[in-house]
């Protein structure tokens, strides 16, 4: 019988949809003796994981619940197939992603702000704010208290699964959208990531939804924030370390951009990195995906991997062959 080892902290009834030839093993995050197990799902925390991926023998494959699956090939070594939670995840992060770009424009923080203070009057630095980020400093009337999505020129980086369900989340709003992937394709029309410096200045907004690799890290740099226009707002739902955040700092505090982050470099932000106070920030402590539907979805994606594992049928959502 197939041991499948899966997080404590995770309902059992929530796999009550996994094969009945399985033997089912729930891992405490403090497991301190080692456990044969033939398939390991993860905690979806990676430090709680990593904490118990020494104890574990005999792993054959690994069925991540999170999209980003960066750790475990480290962890787990190259004789282990690994696969992730491709697609459970996209209608959440997506959400988020528009939800982050709408209160941006609509400068949701500040009206927080405002509303925290009482003060009424205080609307009025709605006015300076776009003023200062957009650049536009013409007389308007009535004044600007907020801008619009629709119509503008949006640069999506990453056109996966999740990259797709923004696209789709997007289309009501009739952005002009320019896509970015790993490799250049046609229909819908895809640029390769070497055209990223040459799209930069076509973009107000930017999207950041690719995985995180040796090619992807720090792809967002001193040089990549200097050619986005006055105002560009830059979104990370992606990995921190896309971004260099020494870079990210530099450009916020100067006013030349905004940005709207769910992912940081640090992961957890420490109290006091300078990220906590830039200007022009709306800051999200990596909550993206994480709504009543996420483990149902996750651990339901898992359960059909793991049926076609059982059956010898080619996996899915397979990053990483054993050999």
């Amino acid at each position: 019988m197939l041991r499948v080892g899966y997080p404590a902290t995770i309902a059992a009834e929530l796999f009550a949809g996994f094969p009945e030839e399985v033997e089912l093993i729930a891992l405490s995050e403090h497991l301190d003796h080692d456990v044969e197990i033939d398939v390991w799902i993860p905690d979806p925390y990676p430090t709680r994981a990593q904490r118990i991926a020494p104890r574990l023998r005999g792993v054959r494959l690994v069925l991540s619940l999170m999209a980003g699956t960066e750790w475990i090939p480290g962890a787990m070594g190259p004789h282990v197939t690994i696969c992730n939670a491709h697609g459970a995840h996209n209608i959440a992060t997506a959400e988020w992603t528009l939800a982050a770009i709408l209160a941006a424009l609509k400068y949701f923080p500040l009206f927080l702000d405002v509303q925290r203070s009482g003060v009424w009057k205080r609307r009025f630095e709605a006015s300076a704010h776009y003023a200062a980020i957009s650049g536009d400093s013409r007389p308007h009337y009535p004044p600007v208290m907020q801008e619009e999505l629709t119509g503008k020129n949006v640069l999506l980086v990453g056109y996966g699964s999740i990259g797709k369900e923004i696209e789709r989340f997007l289309f009501p709003y009739n952005v002009n959208l320019l896509r970015i992937a790993r490799l250049a394709r046609t229909e819908p029309l895809v640029h390769a990531v070497s055209e990223l410096e040459r799209l930069l200045p076509l973009a107000e907004v930017v999207i950041l939804i690719l995985p995180l690799t040796e090619e992807s890290r720090g792809l967002i740099g001193s040089k990549q924030l200097g050619l986005m226009r006055q105002g560009t707002l830059l979104v990370n739902a992606a990995r921190g370390p896309v971004v260099q955040t020494d870079a990210l700092v530099e450009a916020l505090n100067a006013g030349k951009i905004r940005a709207a982050l769910d992912v940081t470099d640090p992961e957890p932000l420490p109290a006091g990195h300078a990220l906590w106070s830039c200007p022009n920030l709306l800051l999200t402590p990596h909550v993206g995906g994480s709504s009543p539907q996420f483990a149902p979805r996750a651990i339901k994606t898992a359960a059909d991997e793991l049926r076609r594992y059982m059956a010898g049928e080619p996996l899915r959502n397979v990053v990483q062959t054993a050999i």
